[in-house]
């Protein structure tokens, strides 16, 4: 199950169905700017630097184990939309890539941590 932009809490009645197989796309780099507007709080915050996240969903907001994650710069004139438009490029690379890895089944989760197999 994809979760992208669905901005809603899943309970323990869908995750425990599908345990780690729940994904997130946030557009920070957890743990820092969790929530709805990750975009707006990086630029507010004036960061240098954000970015997206991947991770599998838990029962609390944006804070189930990490998949992925991929650096985005932050340019002194950038706008909500500007930014926007490079996370979203962002996501377009790396969320095809985490699914490939599951698909693989290359993904395995100890505690917090998810490896990656990259012996392929």
């Amino acid at each position: 199950m994809v979760m992208a932009g669905y901005m809603k809490l899943l309970g323990s009645e869908v995750l425990d169905v599908y345990p780690m197989r729940v994904l997130n796309l946030h557009p920070a780099l957890l743990p820092s700017f969790p929530g709805a507007h990750g975009i707006d709080d990086a630029l507010a915050y004036g960061v240098k630097v954000t970015g997206i996240t991947v991770h599998f969903a838990d029962e609390e907001f944006d804070r189930g184990p990490i998949i992925a994650q991929t650096a985005v710069v932050v340019h002194e004139d950038d706008t909500d939309e500007t930014l926007a438009e490079r996370i979203h490029k962002a996501e377009h690379a790396l969320f095809p890539q985490v699914l490939q890895w599951i698909a693989e089944d290359r993904l395995t989760v100890e505690g917090r941590r998810v490896h990656i197999d990259r012996s392929y």
